[in-house]
């Protein structure tokens, strides 16, 4: 059974929560503040399939709460937040977090998007393990992508199915909505620059210079192309 972890300061959204996901067949640990939220991770870390951030609480936040699950782990992380502003998605995102749902939402909403994010961890190509490319290697089996000497990437969930659909597809130019249906599990509004500041990151990551890049470069009015040599192999 999948385990997640959710931390959210309101009682009756906690176990509204709990019940409704515990129904679709998952188990449920919960914490209402950053210290409860911490002790629980460090408890069920090997286990935990995913992990819920409500951006408000009483304690700290969501966003110094996703930076520090970062340090350690690349479980996938769905944010909440109350705010319409578009500056806390942002900064959800660029702190490692894969996903983000404004409040209200439908618990339904919320269980679209864990099955979406779980489902694209759980993809994988059985005849092909390894996509290399410049020094990196991109391992499907044990999800991480190591540098030239063995060093691992700190790339989120999302950051690393971004990056698997790039070196699947070298040389072709992709669109910005194809994009977010692969990686997110739907389309980007005119407004939402989720995927460039996704897009920035994985450009950092991978030593990729953001004003004249090599690897993942922008197509003007058309997408991305990931422009790289890429090797497959089974071993």
């Amino acid at each position: 059974m999948r385990k997640i972890l959710i931390v959210d300061d309101d009682q009756k959204t906690r176990v509204l929560l709990k019940t409704y996901l515990e129904k679709n067949q998952y188990e449920v640990v919960l914490s209402h503040d950053g210290e409860s939220f911490l002790a629980e991770l460090k408890t069920h870390a090997d286990q935990l399939s995913l992990v819920i951030l409500d951006v408000m609480l009483p304690d700290t936040d969501g966003f110094a709460l996703c930076k520090q699950v970062r340090q350690s782990s690349n479980v996938p992380i769905i944010m909440l937040t109350a705010s319409s502003d578009e500056t806390d998605r942002i900064v959800g995102l660029e702190l490692g977090a894969d996903d983000y749902i404004a409040k209200p939402y439908s618990p339904r909403e919320l269980l679209a998007r864990i099955k979406a994010i779980l489902r694209r961890a759980a993809l994988e190509t059985p005849s092909v393990r390894y996509y290399r490319f410049v020094g990196f290697t991109l391992d499907l089996k044990e999800r991480k992508v190591v540098d030239s000497a063995g060093a691992p990437l700190a790339l989120t969930g999302l950051d690393f199915q971004l990056l698997k659909y790039f070196v699947e597809h070298p040389g072709v130019i992709l669109d910005r909505s194809l994009l977010c249906e692969e990686t997110r599990g739907r389309d980007a509004g005119p407004l939402d620059r989720s995927l460039d500041v996704q897009i920035s990151r994985l450009r950092l990551r991978l030593n990729d210079d953001g004003k004249q890049p090599a690897l993942i470069k922008t197509v003007r009015g058309a997408g991305y192309v990931f422009s790289a040599e890429v090797n497959v192999s089974a071993a």
